[in-house]
């Protein structure tokens, strides 16, 4: 059966996208509970769009998180092509990074709405869950990481390393979660001095 809902003009997709794209920057630079005006003045909109497309803040932000989730996910095979394995790994990772970033003070956000926050959780590891691991396997597969990597394990690390970044000047998540992505690196073969 056919799909019944209106599809939405393309101004009216491209406007939206505006707004996800605006929101995620301002939810980086100052969080989720950054006045909906700055992120009205970031997409170069009025609030009554921002409001029109997302009714509520938990509206806006779980649009924003599926957003983000979906761009990481898409993003995963487009930089395999561009890139060797390991080259397309980091440049993935930091963009995991960044989606993190933008993720903190979600569960605040959706007020304890633990329905919505599990569909949520089981989205993202369901969308990233494969691309990590089919980057995981290209980079090992070239003999550029060391196998055996748990794809879920290695998510978890960037997570826990990503959190406590704010409100400490002196770490620096994105440096440690650089040394974590470094240590997978395949040990060169030694140097055989036999010839």
């Amino acid at each position: 059966m056919p799909d019944q809902r209106p599809r939405k003009r393309a101004d009216a997709r491209r406007n939206e996208q505006t707004l996800l794209d605006a929101a995620a920057a301002a939810f980086v630079a100052s969080g989720v509970e950054v006045p909906v005006r700055d992120i009205a003045a970031r997409a170069g909109v009025g609030m009554g769009t921002i409001y029109r497309h997302f009714p509520t803040r938990a509206d806006l932000v779980i649009a924003v998180y599926r957003h983000q989730v979906d761009a990481c996910a898409e993003a995963g095979p487009a930089l395999l092509e561009q890139h060797t394995p390991y080259v397309a790994l980091t440049h993935w990772v930091d963009q995991f990074v960044d989606f993190l970033v933008t993720k903190h003070g979600l569960a605040a956000a959706l007020q304890s709405d633990n329905a919505r926050f599990e569909t949520l959780h089981a989205y993202f590891v369901d969308r990233l869950l494969p691309v990590c691991a089919q980057l995981l396997d290209a980079a090992a597969a070239a003999g550029e990481i060391r196998s055996g990597t748990d794809p879920y394990g290695f998510m978890r690390a960037i997570g826990n390393l990503c959190v406590g970044a704010e409100g400490d000047e002196r770490y620096d998540a994105r440096r440690m979660v650089e040394l974590l992505v470094a240590g997978l690196r395949q040990p060169p073969s030694p140097l055989r001095d036999d010839f």
